[in-house]
């Protein structure tokens, strides 16, 4: 527990010690690649874990730290009803995008075996809760969950890992704050309920007896990872930091293991099984962003893992691997000066840029957001998936909406937070800088920003009025129970609307960030990498960022991408190693009818 991270061996000295041949080789250590260590760990294999960045644990470290597993076990023990069909059934109404990566078979994998990995991982000491409240993101259409499908890992004090605790990435934002990601909603409520109250007082709390412990508590994305690194140490799993690969190695058309370019020189890491690319997507590469789209686009926008820049991706597409859904991303909106300064509080005090995420702070009300026009284009309270959905096919239709701009008055800023500003209280450096524009009147406001006047007029007065029936009747804002758990239940009739009426006025620009890509490779239902002509490219397989996801265009439920991840790295480690039939039985016999083979 006293260790320091300089007592852990070298990226060379790791390397040494385990070997330069294995069963599995995965590359990238973010969800889904200590499950398919496990997983080949428990069939008698050996692995190791390769990851590029001094830190362990991708983009999943830094995340909300949920996974949308539809039937999981804890429902069932808390006796919520679930099943398959209906689980399907919401999930067929939601992914609507067509493409190799959302086929029916891989549907099929994804929603029929995330129950068995979950009790997998349970078996093996990794824990979960479900936060109750956390809806389906479309919970009004068929099969739709209001309760939860969802299952997050409890607090985690790091300092179990010991030397290893230093190497475990973290997110940026919120200095480390003991707080899940569900209870935030009741946080942003400090100022208007006893609810909120109560939770700024649990925080205070937990952070007391950190203090006063010792404890290392971490939460979300980190207490996944954290438990996951823990196991897989415990079962003696080799994880290499700094090793970046940076070829694939082939022969007689099969992979069989990765090239690094190590400090020391380039090193080989050989496969006898297979080789599992989780490395993730392209979010920070501007080339391969501009090369696919959409436009506009930018790499300082987004909020992904800093070692999200595609050359493993680009490795297995110069290798032949087929790609589909390259211009999707996993939206969630910024905001930023129209000068492309960032406002004060997104600088990190490494230097490093954390822009904020503001899929919370755009449900609550008194604040809309509109276009150029001034004209509304969407429901601010939907998944933030859809927000940035919107945002594009905005601007390709009108060039009107990237950027866009949050619009709210005195009442916003007095009773919600925004980005690192607390309740009332608005940054002269925001102001100063331009980043936030403050005016007595809408016309005013709008002459700052270039807004056309009569526009917004016009969008604030039809608002007012939704406002008062409780019914957006252009954007049905309010009417699921996703969006109603991300508002303000003491504003009436309807928790997310609330009238712009109260100056001063305040506006900002909204960019689609994103917190990673959507699109890449594509696999099949065993996670199998193919080719454009469906043929599989023996010996790889992929999961996570790196493919083509079974969501499409669409996020079903907070952690959809993260459960996606683990479960196709579950199912690969089980086909690598000979285990088809027996993950096939679980599927019915699916899989074998889209035509893989066992």
């Amino acid at each position: 527990m006293t260790a320091t991270i300089a007592s852990l061996p070298s990226t060379t000295e790791l390397l040494d010690r385990s070997g330069s041949e294995f069963d599995l080789v995965v590359v990238g250590s973010g969800a889904g690649s200590i499950c398919a260590a496990l997983v080949a760990k428990a069939l008698g294999k050996r692995c190791v874990i390769l990851e590029k960045q001094a830190k362990v644990g991708g983009s999943t470290a830094i995340s909300g730290g949920v996974l949308w597993t539809p039937c999981n076990p804890l429902m069932a023990e808390e006796g919520i009803p679930d099943s398959y069909e209906r689980a399907r059934r919401y999930f067929d109404s939601v992914v609507t995008y067509q493409g190799p990566g959302t086929s029916p078979e891989r549907r099929e994998a994804f929603l029929k075996l995330g129950p068995p990995m979950i009790e997998f991982l349970r078996a093996r000491g990794m824990r979960f809760f479900r936060p109750e409240g956390w809806a389906d993101y479309y919970d009004d259409r068929p099969g739709g969950e209001p309760r939860s499908r969802c299952l997050m890992a409890p607090l985690y004090d790091a300092r179990a890992l010991g030397p290893w605790a230093a190497k475990l990435a973290r997110s940026p934002v919120g200095a480390g704050m003991p707080v899940h990601s569900h209870e935030l909603p009741d946080l942003y409520l400090a100022k208007r309920g006893w609810k909120g109250k109560a939770m700024a007082l649990r925080l205070g709390s937990r952070m007391l007896r950190s203090r006063l412990t010792g404890a290392d508590l971490v939460s979300n994305g980190a207490a996944i990872q954290g438990r996951m690194l823990e196991i897989a140490l415990r079962e003696g799993i080799p994880i290499v930091p700094e090793a970046p690969v940076c070829d694939l190695v082939v022969e007689g058309g099969r992979v069989v293991g990765v090239k690094l370019a190590l400090a020391a020189g380039e090193r080989v890491v050989r496969a006898r099984g297979a080789v599992l690319l989780n490395a993730g997507g392209f979010s920070r590469s501007q080339g391969i962003r501009e090369r696919f789209g959409p436009a506009p686009t930018a790499a300082q926008w987004t909020a992904a893992n800093p070692g999200d820049t595609g050359e493993v991706l680009e490795t297995a597409m110069r290798l032949g691997a087929a790609v589909d859904n390259m211009d999707a991303f996993w939206w969630v909106p910024t905001t930023q000066g129209l000068d492309g300064r960032w406002p004060e509080g997104t600088t990190m005090p490494d230097g490093s840029l954390a822009p904020w995420t503001h899929h919370l702070d755009l449900s609550l009300p008194y604040s809309i957001v509109v276009d150029r026009r001034g004209e509304r284009y969407l429901n601010e309270s939907a998944s933030y998936m859809e927000v940035g959905e919107r945002m594009h096919e905005r601007n390709r239709t009108h060039g009107s909406a990237i950027p866009s701009f949050v619009v709210f008055d005195g009442l916003h800023r007095k009773w919600y937070p925004w980005g690192t500003a607390l309740p009332g209280v608005t940054p002269k450096a925001w102001l100063d800088s331009g980043y936030m524009k403050k005016a007595d009147t809408l016309a005013g406001l709008a002459a700052a920003f270039g807004i056309d006047a009569d526009g917004l007029a016009k969008t604030v007065e039809r608002w007012n009025g939704f406002c008062r029936t409780g019914v957006d009747a252009d954007f049905q804002r309010g009417a699921r129970c996703f969006d109603r758990a991300h508002g303000d239940p003491s504003v009436k009739p309807n928790p997310n609307l609330g009238p712009i009426s109260t100056p001063p006025y305040y506006a900002v620009a909204m960019v689609p960030s994103d917190v990673g890509t959507a699109g890449g490779l594509v696999t099949d239902a065993w996670a199998r990498v193919l080719r454009a002509d469906g043929s599989a490219i023996e010996g790889l397989y992929a999961t996570g960022n790196t493919t083509a996801s079974v969501m499409g265009r669409t996020y079903p439920g907070a952690g959809a991408s993260i459960a996606a991840a683990f479960t196709f790295a579950y199912i690969a480690a089980h086909h690598a190693f000979g285990e088809a039939r027996r993950i096939d039985a679980l599927l019915g016999g699916g899989a074998a009818r889209g035509g893989a083979s066992a």
